[in-house]
């Protein structure tokens, strides 16, 4: 209930498919005042913009510096050293986190005020309190998710052990309050009861009410109405789930590990590669990894292709085994929990309701992109037919044959044209973020603002801190950025929101400086530091009353290559590959949801919407790293300034999406697999027993037979028998009934950039929007910022949709349901 689950990170489908087996605006900026006593730097780092300052050249500047000198980087950052007496400010600003045994402290005084709210809403008995019930709840919530997502995130990036192990300590102990708080009843009885009462309810805005609805769904997924022996089940059965998907993820491999060939039987494949698998004439092909994949996209011979492939798509049982308990289990608690199936208990809270709308979005989008796959297969079996070493059955296409005829094709096409990686000297990572910042002043009036560290703020001397400014409200936002890779780093790019925006009430001011006066050795000099742990607030100017609120605060983690040292006398900064460009621009658009929320309660702030509406933001904010307009705004050389020719980009995006009809499909089969997999069906299957060997003609295991039926539905070149790739379907645990996730968003993305971004675009036939529009038009922006960005999870996301793409009132798309998503479907999934 108090923890909304968190976005797993997401593997592109590229990944998935090559995995092995498995208004006016005023100017403001910051004021730096280096070398000031303590006690002014401090007050300058609480309210960070000047309303007299108005260098957004120089911050521009400064932006792109920052990560491309070293040099500059490190006279920039001296103060996280030196400065503010070389007294440690706390990872994040946070006073209490100054040392290891500061994460013990934050946690106990965090306890300390949860069980001071548990307290009073288990004891409340008047109007007043029960209309001001929400709002203590979601504080509670808030106050749980500080310790909880903070700690989780610096006992997996912090270098120093000591504090990987407080971190841990102090997440753990949240953890557990939590789920003592999950179950108890006295907390949803009295929510149930501030719902059922008349003036109550009149009381509560939009969004309490939507909060409400969220807590209550979320205890009731607690099992919380359940009998005393069902609720034990429920916990046994959760635990037995999280076991069993660790399991299944940690081991999978194939039943085959690796294959024995005569290197002759490898021709075509990188003659290094098979020289390293070699010994004494002979190569061990591994069956995952790599190595498999690269013999698939060169190997000349078909009967070879088709043996790896065969093994490289096939389990171990073992695995199928842990695959088909997990799914019967979860099949078990939904019953347990009186739902029809696990799909109808985790889309229930979603913008698609069912199961049944997930199937309807994913049947329709097959049709419309079926043209396209039928047309690529029909393009490779043409340069199968005039390869003269295609050997038998050239006139058929084969699974084992995709790969192969995908490489060879994609490489004539590069002949072509340029070799991509050109691209790379005109994203130099600081360019990157100068577009970035520029592109995001244009559309939504927001700025980055590099600000030097203090002392112990960051986890690494590398991690950048940026304020994001708003030009009518000011500091909205606190970014940090850990981009370059180093030893231990997970290589997996992804955005954590450590704090979530949220209004903080006079109450809480007030108990804050009661709090302050009573202790001596309080590390807070004002209660706008206390309430909110010392991390950034503001005052929202536009408000009645002008509230303050805990700015957002959150971590950017991508593993990008350092500048290396060249021949010549410059050394070039951290140049980005358009995939790494592409992948910047997607973890950011998820940040602009953080960022530009304008929630009061953090339940519903920014990312805490519907897991498949979150990908919305990202997956739009890609298109604009390719769109001729942005790259105008930024893309330069890195030596010598010259502009990016967009027909150079284009050439690129055109050349990834050559086989964009095949990966959607893929997707489409997964998304659906998923569904039917979280069907009531695993309820029949019984315990698995003791399987044959792969050599034995017993019919195929319940999941496996499920594969092949959907493939063959859904797939216009299907998988042979023989195959358990399921086994390798790692997501199955992670995203459970909402893989369909990705293609959803994407297709709303790609509508929402054609009709909205894209309108005024030049040469565009919808045009009717003066020049200079498109992707930078500031209209195009705020419509996106007001109708997606600022609602955060405080709004039905159909509304959304319905809203940035002007329906009308009462529309398709803003009810919901069966007609918005064949609608959606049919829009089918399209980028620039």
């Amino acid at each position: 209930m108090f923890k909304r689950v968190k976005r797993p990170a997401w593997t592109c489908p590229q990944c998935i498919h090559n995995q092995p087996q498995y208004i006016r605006r005023s100017l403001v900026t910051t004021s730096n005042a280096r070398g000031a006593a303590a006690a002014a730097i401090a007050a300058e780092d609480v309210h960070p913009v000047s309303k007299t300052a108005t260098s957004i050249g120089h911050d521009d500047r400064t932006l792109r510096q920052i990560f491309d000198s070293p040099k500059f980087w490190k006279e920039f950052s001296s103060r996280s050293k030196h400065g503010y007496g070389a007294k440690s400010a706390g990872l994040f600003r946070n006073r209490h986190l100054t040392r290891p045994e500061g994460f013990a402290e934050f946690a106990n005084v965090t306890l300390e005020k949860c069980q001071s709210i548990v307290a009073s809403v288990l004891a409340c008995n008047t109007i007043e309190g029960y209309k001001r019930m929400v709002r203590d709840l979601d504080r509670l919530s808030d106050l749980l998710c500080r310790v909880i997502d903070l700690s989780d995130f610096v006992r997996n990036v912090h270098p120093d052990r000591r504090i990987q192990a407080a971190a841990t300590q102090a997440y753990t102990a949240m953890f557990q309050y939590m789920n003592v708080l999950n179950t108890t009843q006295g907390l949803n009885d009295q929510l149930q009861k501030a719902s059922s009462i008349p003036e109550v309810q009149a009381s509560w805005n939009e969004e309490e009410k939507t909060v409400a609805a969220i807590l209550m769904r979320d205890f009731s997924k607690s099992a919380i109405d359940l009998t005393d022996q069902d609720r034990a089940d429920v916990v046994d059965l959760s635990d037995e789930i999280a076991v069993l998907g660790t399991e299944f993820v940690d081991n999978m491999a194939a039943e085959q590990p690796s294959l024995v060939f005569p290197s002759s039987k490898l021709k075509g494949m990188d003659p290094m590669l098979v020289r390293q698998l070699t010994s004494w004439g002979t190569v061990t092909l591994p069956t995952e990894g790599m190595p498999a994949m690269q013999a698939l996209r060169s190997v000349e011979d078909a009967d070879t292709r088709r043996e790896i492939y065969m093994a490289h798509r096939t389990s171990a049982q073992s695995n199928i085994d842990r695959l088909e308990q997990l799914l019967q289990r979860r099949a078990e608690l939904a019953k347990l929990a009186q739902f029809e199936s696990y799909g109808h208990m985790t889309l229930a809270e979603k913008m698609v309701k069912t199961p049944e709308a997930v199937t309807t979005f994913l049947d329709a989008l097959a049709e419309e992109n079926a043209p396209r796959v039928r047309a690529e297969l029909q393009e490779l079996l043409d340069f199968k037919k005039s390869d003269a070493r295609a050997g038998n059955n050239p006139s058929a296409l084969n699974a084992w044959d995709r790969d192969y005829y995908s490489s060879r094709l994609m490489a004539a096409q590069r002949t072509k044209t340029r070799t991509p990686d050109f691209l790379s000297a005109y994203f130099s990572l600081g360019i990157v973020f100068q577009g970035l910042s520029r592109l995001f002043h244009r559309l939504y009036g927001i700025r980055l603002v590099p600000t030097e560290p203090l002392p112990g703020e960051t986890w690494n001397d590398d991690v950048r801190r940026l304020d994001v400014i708003d030009d009518d409200e000011g500091h909205i936002a606190v970014i940090y950025c850990d981009l370059f890779e180093r030893p231990g780093k997970s290589p997996n790019p992804a955005h954590f929101t450590l704090r979530c925006s949220r209004r903080i009430s006079e109450e809480e001011l007030q108990e804050a400086s009661s709090t302050i006066h009573s202790q001596s050795n309080s590390p807070f000099t004002t209660p706008e530091e206390a309430v909110n742990d010392g991390l950034a607030t503001a005052r929202r100017t536009a408000e009645p009353n002008k509230p303050l609120y805990q700015l957002p605060t959150i971590a950017l983690i991508c593993d990008f290559a350092r500048s290396t040292p060249s021949a010549s006398s410059t050394t070039p900064p951290s140049l980005l590959t358009f995939r790494e460009l592409t992948t910047l621009f997607h973890e950011m658009g998820h940040a602009l949801h953080s960022i530009c929320g304008r929630t009061a309660l953090q339940n519903v702030a920014g990312t805490r919407c519907a897991t498949d509406f979150a990908e919305l933001p990202s997956v739009l904010s890609e298109n604009f790293a390719s769109d001729p307009a942005v790259l105008a705004l930024y893309a330069r050389h890195w030596e010598t300034d010259a502009p990016l020719d967009p027909a150079r980009v284009r050439q690129r995006v055109d050349l990834d999406r050559r086989m964009m009809g095949a990966e959607t499909e893929s997707q489409i089969l997964l998304g659906m697999l998923d569904q039917v997999y979280h069907s009531a069906a695993p309820l029949d299957w019984g315990l698995p027993a003791a399987r044959p060997s792969p050599s034995s003609t017993q019919p195929e295991s319940p999941s496996t037979a499920l594969y092949h039926a959907v493939s063959r539905r859904y797939a216009l070149l299907p998988e042979p028998a023989g195959t358990r790739w399921q086994g390798f379907f790692g997501h199955l645990f992670g995203y459970g009934a909402t893989y369909y996730s990705y293609l959803f968003d994407r297709a709303i993305a790609g509508k929402i950039w054609a009709d909205v971004f894209q309108r005024g675009a030049p040469n565009s036939p919808s045009s009717s929007s003066p020049p200079g529009g498109g992707a930078v038009d500031p209209a195009a922006g705020r419509l996106f910022r007001d109708e997606v960005l600022r609602w955060g999870g405080a709004r039905d996301g159909w509304r959304c949709v319905a809203g940035v793409l002007g329906e009308e009132r009462g529309g398709v798309l803003a009810q919901g349901g069966k007609g918005a998503m064949e609608m959606v479907g049919r829009w089918g999934v399209h980028s620039s």
